[in-house]
């Protein structure tokens, strides 16, 4: 994990994936949280206010009520209360919870700048960010932090939330941190001066063969075209790429005009890429800009059940379009348009004011009438089996919507992909789970006997030449055994060959960062290997739809 997030990559199951982020996917306009102009546009709320009958509730129950009551909590779930009644993406956000999403939706936060995993209670770096202090001063991969501020923090327990609070701050502010490399019994001392560390949200850019580039997107914030462009740049001028697989598989959104800039690459002036409307909200079309720098041929976008509004966008419009090829599984289904207002608790209201279409004139939003089952529907289609069976995806909406090229598509529950791509859930069982949640430090550890220069030097080399032997397979069972994990000979046969490709690719991350990470996973990825196969066949979307 780093300073700000848990690098943990769930790559395979990315069902587990969309339970987690349902409640938090949202596309909207790209304001700041506390512009004045936000405030205008907000007399209704005073208007209440002055009512006071809300208030005076809360003052009766704070002055006379029989029991202690704490007030906060008390006010904070009379308000989700009150939204819970609108949509599931119309929410209250604390101060705390709003300056977290700023964080990653700008794109920084201010820290050291490393990643870390927790190995036998010791926090070892997995890797120092580029561009940040910890790189700048000179520490390694494989360190282990002992001290911080000189108070221990190796071999006791201390949580996540406890370092990162020690160890990020506001720039400029010096930290010293403790390190103690390799097989060194002495402490290096490095004092460090917190800066801004960039969140970067296009995980990896590189070729998957001469011709075709591989990008993938984790969120739309607010620097995502700006990395995208900056990722394609060398993949075109550098590589030679033509053709691009886009993933944005377990892509939960964020902001529309990333999505919509993004988009502009793709198409030539003035096609329209999606339109809003609302209520009170005239409808707004954003086409593309005429700007696309790079020419990009054919084009694949990988999405599955993970991938939401911003994400449904950038799908919608490649499909609708005839663009390109749309792989994988149904999308989440989330078509709704959501703007901030700041209040005067320093949080925010982030309040749904329209919905969005796709240029056919499709609505992929899900039905939310039943709220408390909303964030469910990625653990049902799992049980009803539509993530493994396409003829079981059960259409909301029976209303036909047609393609430039004629063919027929749907709204009201997703983006349904031109090809379907089933779940792989044949590995998934109790041992799997437990056993995987020690790879991380296993690595760490073995790496640590290794000598360097007998390993592959490149990411590519070590997709090639790199095995997981029988040795470094058992080792790794005992090592999970001695962990707590009951070893389970069914079990274990039957997720074998997962674990072996989770044991390479954490030792590719940790060795070539998310580069060899994602080439060891999408060398044994059926989406990916579908991808390539369309974009070689160089026949037209439509006949490629089955």
């Amino acid at each position: 994990m780093t300073e700000q997030k848990n690098s943990s990559t769930s790559i395979r199951l990315p069902i587990l994936l969309a339970i987690m982020l349902a409640t938090g996917m949202f596309i909207g306009q790209q304001l700041p949280h506390h512009d004045a102009n936000i405030r205008l546009i907000n007399p209704a709320l005073n208007s209440a206010q002055k009512s006071g009958v809300i208030d005076e509730i809360f003052g009766y129950i704070n002055a006379k009520y029989v029991d202690t009551v704490d007030l906060v909590t008390l006010k904070r779930e009379t308000i989700d209360h009150l939204l819970e009644q609108l949509d599931p993406h119309s929410v209250y956000m604390s101060p705390e919870e709003l300056m977290h999403e700023d964080e990653v939706m700008n794109g920084n936060f201010e820290g050291i700048g490393i990643e870390f995993i927790m190995v036998d209670d010791t926090i070892q770096v997995v890797t120092p960010l580029s561009g940040g202090p910890s790189e700048a001063a000179g520490i390694l991969a494989g360190d282990k932090i002992v001290t911080i501020d000189d108070a221990k923090v190796a071999g006791i327990k201390i949580s996540n939330t406890e370092i990162f609070k020690k160890l990020r701050g506001e720039k400029g502010s010096l930290v010293k941190v403790g390190i103690l490399r390799g097989v060194e019994s002495k402490l290096r001392h490095f004092t460090l001066a917190r800066d801004v560390i960039p969140v970067h949200s296009v995980d990896v850019a590189y070729m998957l063969d001469q011709t075709t580039g591989y990008i993938k997107i984790n969120r739309f914030s607010a620097p995502t075209y700006k990395e995208f462009m900056e990722s394609v740049r060398p993949l075109v001028e550098e590589k030679g790429m033509k053709n691009l697989v886009l993933d944005l598989r377990g892509n939960p959104g964020g902001y529309l005009n990333e999505a919509t800039e993004l988009l502009s690459q793709f198409f030539p002036e003035g096609k329209l890429l999606v339109y809003t409307e609302g209520r009170t909200e005239r409808r707004t079309d954003y086409k593309s800009n005429g700007r696309a720098r790079f020419n990009i041929q054919d084009i694949v976008v990988l999405i599955d059940e993970g991938s939401a509004s911003a994400s449904e966008i950038v799908a919608g419009a490649i499909q609708d379009h005839d663009r390109g090829w749309v792989i994988g599984r149904r999308t989440f289904g989330k078509g709704l348009v959501q703007v901030p207002y700041t209040l005067s608790d320093g949080g925010a209201l982030r309040l749904t004011i329209s919905r969005y279409y796709t240029p056919s004139g499709r609505n992929i939003q899900r039905d939310y009438k039943n709220n408390a089952d909303y964030n469910l529907e990625a653990d049902r289609r799992l049980h009803n089996g539509e993530l493994a069976d396409p003829t079981r995806i059960k259409q909301a909406d029976s209303t036909k919507f047609y393609t430039g090229m004629g063919r027929i598509v749907y709204g009201g529950g997703g983006i349904t992909p031109d090809i379907f791509i089933p779940i792989d859930t044949s590995f998934a069982t109790d041992y799997y789970f437990a056993a995987r949640q020690h790879l991380s430090p296993f690595v760490a550890r073995w790496l640590e006997t290794q000598e360097q220069g007998k390993l592959p030097n490149s990411a590519d080399a070590f997709v090639r030449q790199f095995k997981v032997s029988d040795q470094l397979y058992t080792d790794f069972i005992t090592y999970v055994e001695k962990q707590g994990v009951e070893g389970n000979a069914q079990q274990q046969a039957q997720s074998e060959y997962e674990l072996r490709l989770q044991i390479k690719a954490r030792i590719a991350k940790i060795l070539f960062k998310n580069e060899g990470l994602y080439q060891v996973l999408n060398d044994d990825d059926p989406a990916v290997e579908k991808a390539l196969q369309v974009l070689r066949s160089g026949k037209p979307v439509a006949q490629n739809s089955n």
